[in-house]
């Protein structure tokens, strides 16, 4: 079966004009050209467009897009169902949170007061999650399961009080780290010092038992595995790259 630009458009939920684009760009090339001089597309370019479709709405650029679909080694089946766990991950996250939400309507029509440990769940949950599915592979394989299994557990645990000063110190270190990057300071100086310290914090308010080589073994990562360096990174590059020096240089 064949489609014309403004079939696929109506079929798909696609503006025409963005049709135009994707093949202008090479993202999505008709299947061929009528002798009328209209695009034809057949059901590869529906596949192919359907693809596009589920890497947008995860919030892949175009041209990302474009080099993944390209790439030879491209294996639709493995990528469907990559999608389908990040989509089940992303329902499973908005349905805690709907829960939460609905949880605090029913506390408020009881005229119920709602502990600061509940209020906080949904979110902490969502931590643990993002942290797993991002970094888990690599932090179990440095530190074993029973440790990140642990940090996990602490992070469910904590108190309202201990996870905001958690989440505090996390953005006054990110803060620090710009500061310290812009102003071109030395890691070895007070500065440094002073970051190490405000991390060497955020790492056991949880309850960990400080470790001199498990610091070191951490701000390592952050430099060596790109999406660390890139959560540092995100404001002013560079940030990761002192973290790690600082921590080096001060952690005792």
């Amino acid at each position: 079966m064949e489609y014309s630009i403004q079939e696929l458009s109506r079929l798909s939920g696609v503006t025409t004009r963005a049709l135009r684009w994707y093949d202008k760009i090479g993202l999505l090339k008709p299947s061929r050209i009528a002798d009328s001089g209209y695009r034809r597309y057949g059901p590869a370019e529906a596949d192919r467009l359907q693809d596009i479709l589920y890497y947008r709405a995860l919030g892949v650029e175009l041209a990302q897009v474009k080099k993944v679909l390209d790439d030879p080694s491209y294996d639709r089946l493995a990528i469907l169902r990559s999608h389908l766990a990040a989509l089940e991950e992303e329902r499973e996250r908005i349905q805690r949170l709907i829960n939460s939400v609905k949880e605090t309507i029913l506390t408020q029509e009881r005229k119920e007061v709602m502990s600061d440990e509940k209020k906080f769940e949904a979110f902490k949950c969502q931590i643990v999650k993002e942290t797993e599915r991002k970094y888990g592979t690599e932090v179990r394989a440095k530190y074993g399961d029973t440790q990140v299994d642990g940090m996990y557990a602490r992070i469910m645990g904590a108190s309202c009080e201990r996870y905001q000063e958690w989440e505090r110190l996390d953005m006054e270190i990110r803060e620090k780290l710009s500061a310290a990057v812009l102003s071109k300071a030395d890691p070895a100086g007070e500065l440094g010092k002073e970051i190490t310290a405000l991390h060497h914090r955020w790492l056991i308010i949880m309850g960990d038992q400080y470790d001199v080589q498990r610091h070191w073994g951490l701000a390592e990562l952050y430099v060596q595995d790109k999406r660390f360096t890139a959560y540092y990174d995100k404001e002013q590059p560079g940030c990761a790259q002192f973290l790690r020096d600082a921590v080096f240089h001060w952690a005792k």
